[in-house]
Parts: C-alpha cells; sequence; structure tokens
C-alpha cells in the first residue's frame, strides 16, 4: 500500500531497550479536499532512508499496516495499529532509491579492437 503526500515533519532517531530497537517517524499530509496528516514509523535499518528527505518534499511511501493485542494487569484487552514504512521516494520525477539508473540508450560499440592494449580481464 502506497501513500502520497508533502512531508510536513520527519523526527530523529530514537533508540528504545537494551537490545537498540530504533524508530524514526514521518508525518505526510494527503492532497485531498480533507487533507489527512498521516503518521508513518520506520523501524531499525529502514531509519536511515529518511535522511535524503526534507519537509515540503512530496513523496510517496511504501507501507505495511501492523496490529497487535495488549492485555492489560487488569485483564482489559487493547488493540493497536500503526503504519509501517519500507520504502520512500521523490515524487519530482527521481527514480525510487532502490532501482538503478536508466542505462544509456546511446551505447555506441567500439568499431575496432587495438592489439597495443593489453587483455587485463581474469577471464
Amino acid at each position: 500500500m502506497e501513500v502520497k503526500g508533502k512531508i510536513k515533519l520527519i523526527t530523529d532517531t530514537k533508540t528504545y531497550g537494551a537490545n537498540g530497537f530504533r524508530k524514526r517517524e514521518v508525518v505526510i499530509t494527503t492532497d485531498e479536499q480533507y487533507p489527512q496528516f498521516i503518521n508513518i514509523e520506520f523501524v531499525q535499518d529502514k531509519t536511515e532512508l529518511l535522511d535524503k528527505f526534507n519537509v515540503g518534499d512530496e513523496v510517496e511511501v511504501s507501507i505495511n499496516i501492523r496490529g497487535r493485542e495488549w492485555v492489560s494487569p487488569q485483564g482489559e484487552t487493547k488493540y493497536f495499529n500503526s503504519l509501517q514504512g519500507w520504502r520512500i521516494t521523490k515524487m519530482s520525477g527521481a527514480a525510487p532509491q532502490d532501482v538503478p539508473p536508466p542505462m544509456n540508450d546511446n551505447f555506441e560499440p567500439a568499431d575496432y579492437i587495438s592489439d597495443e592494449e593489453p587483455d587485463d580481464l581474469p577471464f
């Protein structure tokens, strides 16, 4: 699932617990008649994806919806949902971060191979 909009806020990375769980949040404002402010969390190594983005950037964020159950000490059961980001790309026509740039279509092969150049290929 994807969320598109403008970055309103990017938090600093926070570390929790003895195991060093890391979390960072980004708030996206959607472009609708009634804009929504969507809080998306990035965890562990995905927190670093936000380093290349700034407030005001138009982005598309790929998310997973996570849900969990919690039982209080009094025995009351509560349910929580979160949106967890795993990819973020700029909408200004930039290629996604995890996709290599397209190959150059103007490639022209050499007309000849010179005997003067040594063959230093390992195979």
